[in-house]
């Protein structure tokens, strides 16, 4: 039989009990889960024909993959149809539930299929939770086929899977769920309900964006949205005239305001011990370097709405000011340190304020990254020269010894010179001379160092008629 003529899970259960019968006491998730691939909705990227699940099923050798992607995109319904079109058995586990002795039995089932021909799909939900030691467990199973493993994860598996299980497995991406995949997804629920949900044009758009990506958040939204229009029906007399329109009977549409106070927005995926974590601040970094302020307000909105400690972004921004600022703008280091400053004396939300202000400075100030350069440079200077001493005429001399061997001998006191400037060496000797040394500054011409460079400048002159005058 080809891949096109195996029958669903679906068909398979028409063919048990007569026609596909909907149950409307099963949540409406599950009543909509899709029959086959194509009704998937928003990972057209895996499932195309000429996709790699697309191959994989149209030349009927599914290879052991793991999922990665957010709640609600699909994954669970993507495997159990795998293991429909390719003729395999579908077991599943759950990591959260399941331990060693589990995974056990499952393996000695599926090396007895082996043995009679039938291969096995084993889905492992929340893969990530297992440890290393029990994602060995699976190495040789895998590695010898007696399973296929589709893992499901929402955690990046570069962090959480061991090397070696990923060696054997293919990573494949699933996208969170765009507004058009949503919005098929509600269509779709209308069709199965039979009806139009009471909704303005302003309140259907809001809740998709409610669901932020998650079609199964989404469908239970919709259920709640049900809920309370059926709630909102008058009492039904024996006069009264049987309902009409496609409309919900008796409740007029809601507007975002009601929508919000009907159903529980989803808060954003955000996890402070994950990838997520990282990913945000180091969008924020880059919007701030990038000089968007829009941008990096939008990230830190992200961060707070997610739950980050407003602390750990003040801490970032004292490092953002110093690495990438600088010099170009020295006011930025003492702007963000007021922000923390003001956070921990007034807390949320007042002392959010004070931080979204240091971000919106630090995004529109000039940038350089001089300093951060020339520290690098003089720590690989002092490391390649040792211990070499400070040069004598810089050095106190509190003692006769001391004075005697040279300390302070010649040094010049800078500001009571008639430039205030003595031009003196302060380098250790050893060193090549100063026009052979490599610049450890070196100031832009952004913002404030453009002055600096200027200063430098006039110095290095100012040092050259010194000497030529020695």
């Amino acid at each position: 039989m080809s891949t096109e003529d195996a029958p669903s899970l679906f068909d398979a259960a028409a063919d048990a009990g007569g026609p596909i019968v909907d149950d409307p006491t099963r949540p409406l998730a599950d009543r909509l889960r899709p029959r086959t691939l194509d009704d998937i909705v928003g990972q057209d990227h895996l499932l195309a024909a000429d996709a790699p699940l697309g191959w994989m099923v149209a030349t009927g050798r599914l290879a052991s993959i793991i999922l990665w992607g957010p709640p609600g995109c699909g994954k669970t319904t993507i495997a159990r149809l795998l293991a429909d079109r390719t003729g395999l058995v579908f077991e599943q586990v759950s990591a959260t539930f399941s331990g060693v002795a589990d995974l056990r039995k499952v393996f000695a089932a599926a090396a007895r299929r082996r043995e009679v021909g039938q291969g096995t799909l084993l889905f492992v939900d929340e893969i990530h939770r297992f440890n290393r030691a029990q994602q060995d467990s699976f190495l040789p199973y895998v590695e010898d086929g007696t399973v296929v493993l589709v893992g499901a994860t929402t955690e990046n598996p570069s962090f959480e899977l061991n090397g070696a299980l990923l060696s054997r497995c293919q990573v494949l991406v699933l996208h969170r769920l765009d507004d058009a995949a949503l919005a098929e997804l509600l269509s779709r629920a209308e069709a199965l309900l039979g009806r139009r949900l009471p909704l303005t044009d302003g309140a259907r758009r809001a809740l998709l964006a409610m669901a932020d990506g998650d079609g199964r958040y989404l469908l239970g939204m919709v259920e709640q949205v049900i809920g309370y229009a059926d709630s909102q029906e008058p009492a039904a007399t024996d006069d009264a005239a049987p309902p009409t329109g496609p409309t919900l009977a008796g409740a007029a549409d809601l507007d975002e305001e009601t929508l919000a106070a009907v159903v529980a927005s989803r808060a954003p995926l955000y996890d402070k011990s994950s990838e997520e974590h990282y990913n945000l601040i180091s969008a924020l970094h880059k919007s701030m370097r990038g000089s968007d302020p829009d941008a990096a307000l939008y990230w830190l909105a992200r961060m707070l709405a997610g739950g980050e400690d407003p602390l750990y972004i003040a801490r970032r921004l004292v490092r953002f000011a110093s690495e990438d600022v600088g010099m170009a703008d020295p006011g930025a280091l003492q702007m963000t340190l007021a922000a923390w400053d003001t956070y921990e004396r007034l807390g949320s939300p007042e002392g959010e304020l004070a931080i979204a202000q240091a971000v919106v400075y630090l995004a529109t100030a000039p940038k350089s990254i001089s300093v951060y350069r020339a520290l690098g440079r003089a720590m690989k200077l002092a490391r390649r020269t040792g211990s070499l001493m400070p040069p004598a005429h810089i050095l106190n001399a509190p003692t006769r010894l001391m004075k005697e061997l040279g300390y302070g001998e010649g040094y010049q006191y800078d500001p009571e010179t008639p430039e205030g400037f003595s031009g003196a060496d302060y380098m250790p000797e050893g060193l090549p001379p100063r026009e052979q040394r490599e610049r450890l500054y070196e100031p832009t011409d952004h913002g404030h160092e453009r002055r600096i460079r200027e200063r430098l400048t006039y110095w290095e002159d100012l040092r050259a008629k010194l000497r030529a005058k020695e």
